[in-house]
């Protein structure tokens, strides 16, 4: 199974979806989307799959920091830049496993993704 996650380096969940899986012997690639950036096929395939609102990271400071022109109108066009300019506004993890999407990190779930 190919696992890559996706996040910042630093990042206080990130830090804990790392040690699961590392705790729980699956091997994974780390995509710091702060250093390597995000490509908008990424964003686009991620936002069909689970929606935008699942994606994007309203609730983070990046986003908070917004001009209230910027939060206005926030279609997916416009939040797709958004998140390509700032990758931070991304909600984290995701986490990509062959055809299994992740967003979000809850021990449950992990669990459930990498049963068997």
């Amino acid at each position: 199974m190919t696992v890559t996650i996706y996040g910042i380096k630093n990042c206080d969940m990130m830090k804990k979806a790392r040690s699961w899986l590392e705790e729980h012997g699956v091997a994974y690639a780390f995509h710091d989307y702060k250093a390597l950036g995000i490509d908008r096929a990424h964003l686009d395939a991620w936002i069909d799959q689970a929606g935008l609102d699942t994606v994007l990271n309203r609730a983070g400071t990046t986003f908070r920091k917004l001009a209230d022109a910027e939060r206005e109108n926030l279609g997916r066009e416009k939040a797709i830049q958004l998140m390509l300019d700032q990758p931070s506004m991304i909600k984290r993890p995701v986490l990509e496993a062959s055809g299994k999407l992740l967003i979000g990190f809850k021990p449950e779930i992990y669990a459930g993704a990498f049963a068997g």
